[in-house]
């Protein structure tokens, strides 16, 4: 794939996917505007801007904050083609009627809040230039609610609805709005919390990365509203 003069902008660059993700967009030539929330972990992830990188630490549950990238993508690389809703996570909560408030929030925030915040900064510019690719990262336990997980289905539920929501505003805009639903990602944290699993059977970030990239790409031109399973063996 080809991303020669495409701009992407990756939230939760810093993680484990969105590394992945970086690097797999950054062999495809394409400039980035990497954000986290925390530039000490920019910095010890990607060294330093470049000539086809920026580096913009960013509170994603702020609106201005994600309209400060979005401007800053357009200062630095003209327009924004595509936006990679990587930030995001997860943690186990209580039984629904014991669900305490700080975990609601807590869940909501980091994965919805920061979407809708890009969203809301970076799909103005994709309309002004006539176009582009969102992709944003629910997950395979939104399909079915588990015990003590209600909240964090919830929220990648609303992912998924917001992401098919999206796309029936846009894909007349020729912008194309996905999303993907990995299981068990194999990371560190995930091998430490679970070490008598097999994470060869997990989605390696590099896989996940590559479907993301798909998505992203003109190949996927043709799929709109999409929430496809990246299940890997698990």
């Amino acid at each position: 794939m080809d991303f020669s003069n495409r701009t992407v902008v990756i939230t939760g660059a810093a993680g484990n996917l969105g590394q992945a993700l970086a690097n797999g967009f950054a062999a495809a030539d394409a400039n980035l505007v990497l954000v986290d929330l925390d530039a000490t972990r920019l910095k010890s992830a990607f060294g330093a801007d470049s000539e086809k990188r920026a580096l913009v630490p960013a509170n994603l549950l702020k609106r201005e904050e994600a309209q400060r990238v979005v401007d800053a993508a357009r200062q630095r690389f003209r327009k924004v083609d595509v936006l990679c809703n990587i930030a995001g996570g997860f943690r186990m909560g209580e039984a629904v009627h014991e669900t305490s408030d700080e975990t609601w929030t807590f869940l909501f925030d980091l994965n919805v809040r920061t979407l809708l915040n890009t969203v809301r900064a970076a799909v103005p510019a994709m309309i002004e230039a006539g176009g582009g690719k969102v992709v944003n990262v629910g997950a395979a336990g939104a399909l079915r609610g588990g015990a003590t997980m209600g909240a964090y289905a919830a929220a990648k539920s609303v992912v998924i609805r917001l992401t098919e929501s999206m796309s029936a505003e846009l894909r007349d805009r020729n912008i194309n709005v996905n999303c993907v639903l990995p299981t068990i990602i194999d990371t560190p944290e995930n091998r430490a919390a679970m070490p008598d699993a097999d994470p060869a059977r997990w989605v390696a970030p590099a896989d996940l990365a590559s479907t993301i990239m798909f998505l992203a790409s003109d190949a996927a031109r043709a799929i709109h509203g999409a929430a496809v399973p990246v299940a890997g063996r698990s």
